[in-house]
């Protein structure tokens, strides 16, 4: 920003921005960072049921085309390539997405990433970005942006007589995607990605990406729509706004101050309210709020814009909600894999007071352990059917909080025994289960076991059961195959396991039996 044809007063007053941004980034927000962490979840889910969706019609037009070619086979062709095209570049901005988590883990409790942790990206910054210029995965990021753009155009294209329908989406596409340099607001000319994720937050970026992903599937949606016959999605009006309180925090201490921006949702930067109603003014297009926090509990923000198309006041309301929370006085206990723990093995655990750090955090409990990292335990608990975890820890000013939770002990379940990995029932082949292992699995089970068969029982129609030590058929085995045919079952039965590795010393029941028809 500093940097070119500037004068020195313009070179100070740029260097001061960097500055203010700096502070603005060492002062982000935990709840602003949650706020976006919640944009973050929305637009997954929205991604997830637009996959489905988009399924749906793209298996509509095959079928059509395939019943009707004559019609519909020049809409199959087109979409099929679309399919190809979308789900690449999907896949793609799904891998950009690891950089936006790098070295974040998921919190085992939730299942989600930590929101409130992700206050900057230096990953991103580091691989993305070479001094003022793309690093070599930035300069790839961008030629993947362009070549997803000219393949959907080239995909449309293909087909002449249905290009003409498709033009207005991959506009719209070409618009979303243009990687162009920007002017910011200072009217300094940016390069895309810088623009769009330097020295933003982690989860900033997370959101930003998930959001490519959605503008991806719309357009796939909106292309299948068209190829259909269905109109395609270009909804202008200013009723499909929708109005988004974003606010710095989400909870706040009772009588801090609840500040935060009230923003219209849409692809129009210039979109701009004639008035509004609301605890806040205008500022920049924008509604700004400053009011003081009430009591503990959840409390409401309401308002009003009012905007005129065609003549028309069309109001748009809006309401956002926020906690206001007591100091914390109560520790986070959770299993990282279940609300249980099991016998014999060593449950991970995470176990913190909220605003206490990891070293004023005292737990205990029998078979609890120190598993290396802040606030991480292992605990193998011993016998009884339940164990208690205490925690105590340390405030700022000098006072002690203490708490605890009980967990449910449980033993290992019984695991399915197995013929080629497939549990239950099984054809094929005498000469398969011949050479076949006989394994037990535990489907579904949140730990990664392995067991190994030492024993079980062999038994055809109409022979006498076999006992048979290890994991595979014998000679008696096969003596007894060559009297039975197609359509026979044979039944392994009784299958005495053995943990391999960590457990190896617990008891494990024995695994359910698998049939082996004969074909």
């Amino acid at each position: 920003m500093a940097g070119g044809k500037l004068t020195p007063r313009q070179k100070m007053i740029n260097l001061m921005y960097l500055v203010f941004i700096a502070m603005l980034a060492l002062n982000m927000s935990k709840e602003v960072l949650s706020a976006f962490g919640l944009m973050n979840e929305k637009f997954e889910a929205a991604n997830t049921a637009s996959k489905v969706n988009n399924n749906k019609l793209l298996m509509t037009i095959d079928q059509k085309g395939s019943e009707n070619a004559g019609m519909y086979g020049p809409a199959k062709n087109a979409a099929d390539k679309i399919a190809v095209v979308s789900k690449e570049f999907f896949a793609y901005v799904e891998t950009l997405k690891a950089d936006a988590t790098f070295g974040v883990e998921v919190e085992k409790e939730s299942g989600k990433l930590p929101y409130e942790a992700m206050d900057k990206g230096p990953h991103i910054d580091e691989t993305w970005f070479k001094g003022d210029n793309y690093s070599s995965k930035g300069t790839e990021i961008v030629a993947k942006i362009n070549k997803y753009v000219a393949d959907m155009k080239a995909a449309v294209a293909s087909e002449p007589t249905l290009s003409s329908k498709l033009t207005p989406i991959i506009k719209d596409l070409e618009a979303k995607f243009n990687t162009a340099d920007i002017k910011d607001r200072e009217g300094v000319t940016k390069k895309y990605l810088s623009y769009h994720f330097e020295h933003f937050p982690a989860i900033a970026s997370l959101a930003k990406l998930t959001a490519w992903q959605n503008d991806v599937q719309k357009a796939e949606f909106d292309c299948y729509s068209s190829l259909l016959g269905g109109a395609a999605v270009d909804a202008a009006s200013m009723n499909n706004y929708t109005a988004m309180v974003v606010l710095e925090k989400s909870a706040y201490f009772q009588g801090e101050a609840v500040k935060g921006k009230v923003v219209l949702g849409r692809y129009d930067d210039s979109t701009k309210p004639t008035s509004f109603q609301g605890p806040g003014k205008i500022e920049n297009g924008q509604a700004v709020i400053s009011m003081t926090a009430g009591s503990v509990g959840e409390q409401s923000i309401t308002g009003k814009f009012t905007f005129v198309e065609n003549g028309k006041t069309i109001p748009l309301p809006f309401e956002g909600k926020y906690v206001v929370v007591p100091r914390p006085n109560t520790a986070n206990i959770s299993a990282d894999k279940m609300n249980v723990v099991y016998r014999g093995l060593p449950n991970p655990m995470t176990i913190s007071f909220a605003g206490i750090g990891d070293n004023f955090v005292t737990a205990s409990a029998p078979g609890l352990s120190k598993a290396g990292g802040n606030g991480k335990y292992n605990l193998s608990p011993p016998s009884g059917t339940e164990v208690t975890v205490s925690v105590s820890g340390k405030m700022n000013d000098g006072k002690t909080v203490t708490d605890k939770k009980v967990f449910r002990i449980k033993n290992i379940p019984a695991p399915a025994g197995a013929i080629g990995g497939m549990t239950g029932v099984t054809k094929g082949a005498k000469s398969r289960l011949a050479v076949s292992q006989i394994t037990a699995v535990l489907p579904d089970f949140l730990y990664e076991l392995n067991f190994q068969v030492t024993q079980f029982t062999f038994k055809v129609q109409g022979q006498a059961a076999i006992i048979v030590t290890g994991d595979r058929v014998n000679a008696q085995c096969n003596a007894a195959m060559g009297k039975i045919g197609r359509g026979d079952q044979v039944t392994i039965s009784d299958i005495k396991t053995k943990l391999v590795g960590a457990g190896t010393d617990i008891k494990i029941p024995t695994a359910a039996p698998v049939i082996y028809e004969i074909q």
